[in-house]
């Protein structure tokens, strides 16, 4: 994503910070810092004292969520799924995974491996505060230590909440695992969404009845969330056993390098496509689209070509690839076409008009 920064990586997997986690970590910061003992550290002299130990338990437990992440991409790996990043954003960490293990047994144990993480680590921190710690004054004084208890409560709270049975959480995903063993994976997803749906509004109704924005903000999160992830499901699915060759536009319409950008308005006018492939004889040069079009003033269009404006970096799958792959491969970059490539020859282009259009037909 363009809203978030690469941090490392580990076992492979980038793991990136998103814009809106920068703007959390000072407010996690902070509330440690106004918060009495045993839950921050209010009254913990010299405020830099108070304010270090305020930013170490917070970059910690989202060290914690990072791990949460790790163990759902370790046992994802497992089962041959592809993991591509890990973001840490304002409510906690996503994996971005190519797909999710259909098989029960295996979406199960992917789901609860990161609440049960965050179980282990906040029973371990509460263990060695509880033995080690608070038996000693000396060190049960010392208000560094205690960011051991804040961590390991912490980390029980995100372990519990994620197994709530509300999809798409990890709760909710081991609710779908467990329908999907006596029904369709659609009905098994539909399912589990509508009780995502159910406790999100419970929980909103909630965050408005104490007066905590923080409920209602997260109860829209797993709201939407259950929806796009059961209309995703719905798509993948219906578009199962389709190739890309079923429904690419074989006859490509494309453009020249040295097309001036007004003719190129012109061609989209007549056309009536909003992308071209750039073609120099059989040689594919880029793609253009609209939006690029857009980019360029009025007084400039005479005097630019499509080479000026176009995009080299073409994104291309093969006429056998399944069209339920390329509508991923459309929604994850965002874009509204691939071309279709064989042997290095431009044998096609599907758009996501192509795809949306057999949505509609497989609906009904």
């Amino acid at each position: 994503m363009k809203s978030s920064l690469k941090i490392g990586s580990v076992m492979g997997i980038p793991i990136m910070l998103h814009i809106t986690f920068l703007l959390i970590l000072p407010i996690f910061s902070y509330v440690f810092a106004i918060n009495p003992q045993p839950f921050g550290f209010k009254g913990v002299e010299p405020a830099v004292i108070r304010y270090s130990l305020s930013v170490l338990t917070a970059i910690l437990l989202f060290l914690s969520i990072v791990l949460h992440e790790l163990a759902h991409s370790y046992m994802a790996m497992r089962y041959g799924v592809k993991i591509e990043s890990i973001t840490l954003f304002l409510f906690g960490g996503v994996s971005a995974m190519e797909e999710i293990p259909r098989k029960p047994g295996e979406e199960a144990k992917m789901a609860s491996a990161g609440p049960l993480t965050s179980l282990v680590i906040g029973f371990a921190c509460l263990f060695i505060y509880g033995n080690l710690i608070a038996p000693n004054p000396a060190l049960s004084q010392n208000p560094a230590y205690l960011v051991i208890w804040i961590l390991g409560v912490m980390n029980l709270v995100l372990g519990i909440f994620n197994l709530l049975p509300a999809f798409p959480m990890d709760g909710g995903r081991v609710l779908r695992s467990f329908y999907a063993r006596r029904m369709s994976y659609v009905k098994a997803t539909h399912s589990a969404a509508t009780v995502g749906k159910f406790f999100a509004i419970l929980m909103a109704i909630f965050g408005v009845l104490i007066n905590n924005l923080w409920f209602p903000l997260i109860a829209l999160f797993i709201y939407v969330g259950a929806s796009e992830e059961e209309r995703a499901t719905r798509d993948e699915v219906m578009l199962e056993n389709i190739l890309v060759s079923d429904i690419m536009t074989r006859d490509v319409v494309s453009v020249s390098p040295s097309m001036s950008v007004e003719d190129l308005v012109k061609f989209m006018f007549e056309k009536k496509h909003m992308g071209y492939p750039v073609m120099e004889g059989d040689s594919l040069k880029g793609i253009v689209t609209f939006t690029d079009l857009r980019r360029v003033p009025y007084i400039d269009r005479p005097v630019s070509k499509v080479s000026d404006i176009m995009s080299r970096d073409v994104i291309s799958v093969p006429s056998n690839a399944q069209a339920s792959d390329a509508l991923k491969l459309i929604k994850s970059k965002n874009i509204g076409r691939v071309m279709v490539i064989d042997d290095g020859s431009v044998v096609g282009i599907l758009s996501r008009t192509d795809l949306v259009r057999v949505l509609r037909l497989r609906s009904e």
